[in-house]
């Protein structure tokens, strides 16, 4: 069974710097891509950014492009998002996600099956 288990979440400053983990099992973690999304409140959840499984390819929303840098550790099967220049705006539930297939590699929510619990992030101003 894979699970997901996000960390790193906290209130912040806007302008501050913060570092998500996610850590997975059941599987084997450096056949996936990884992704984040988050959901503010009132809000539908979105897309933040994406790895593929070789770590070559990333994607990111445009919202946070020059600002998150996602990476990933195969060997610790864990995936990162670097979170810098944080604005209240990025104030959210962050969620680690990974798909079922080992060759999906996508923005959409829809491609991917297994989900973390979520971690909050709060950006005062």
């Amino acid at each position: 069974q894979v699970q997901l288990v996000e960390s790193g979440g906290g209130l912040v400053q806007t302008g501050d710097s913060l570092r998500l983990s996610c850590a997975a099992s059941g599987r084997t973690f450096s056949s996936y891509a990884m992704a984040w999304f988050r959901q503010a409140p009132g809000k539908e959840r979105e897309f933040v950014a994406t790895i593929s499984r070789n770590e070559i390819n990333t994607d990111y929303a445009d919202s946070v492009k020059g600002r998150f840098t996602i990476f990933r550790d195969n060997a610790k099967s864990t995936v990162y998002l670097q979170m810098k220049s944080l604005k209240p705006e990025d104030t959210a539930v962050y969620y680690c996600a990974t798909p079922k297939y080992s060759y999906t590699y996508s923005r959409s929510m829809g491609a991917y099956a297994y989900w973390g619990q979520g971690t909050q992030v709060t950006v005062s101003s």
